[in-house]
């Protein structure tokens, strides 16, 4: 993210308890490139950015005010990152399990034509990876799901 301007829309921020384990985590287990790290001058991270294909997310902590990880809160979330990759879905488990990532849905082909795993990391946040095997129109995905589904 050399140039700022052109930072994707959306960058969800994750508070760990131990914010630079983390980022070493994420690299590690999930192909993330850090591209900037603001230590808070006691140790911990204000600002972190870290890349993945065209999406970012950026790394704080340790947890303040009213920000848990979830290793604090029993390993419950209030929301969950998903990463949509073009190839190599069965590599990037099998990565994020060298890592010590806990798979909780290995990969597995969906009805909607997306193969997907599902995983938590090393501090119990959630995570899904997915991976279009079969596009499908908004029809042939309601017949194979069995779900209405609405274009918008």
């Amino acid at each position: 993210m050399d140039d700022r301007s052109k930072l994707p829309t959306i960058g969800p921020v994750l508070w760990y308890q131990n914010p630079r384990a983390a980022i070493a985590w994420l690299e590690q287990a999930f192909g993330f490139e850090t591209r900037m790290v603001v230590d808070d001058g006691a140790g911990g991270v204000i600002h972190s950015e870290l890349r993945l294909g065209d999406g970012y997310i950026m790394v704080v902590g340790p947890p303040r005010e009213r920000a848990v990880s979830p290793a604090q809160f029993g390993g419950r979330s209030t929301q969950s990152v998903h990463v949509q990759i073009d190839d190599g879905l069965d590599d990037r488990c099998e990565r994020a399990r060298a890592a010590g990532a806990r798979i909780e849905r290995e990969p597995e082909t969906q009805p909607y034509g997306d193969r997907v795993f599902t995983c938590r990391d090393l501090e119990d946040h959630p995570w899904s990876f997915g991976q279009t095997v079969q596009a499908m129109s908004a029809a042939e995905m309601s017949a194979a799901t069995g779900h209405a589904i609405e274009e918008r």
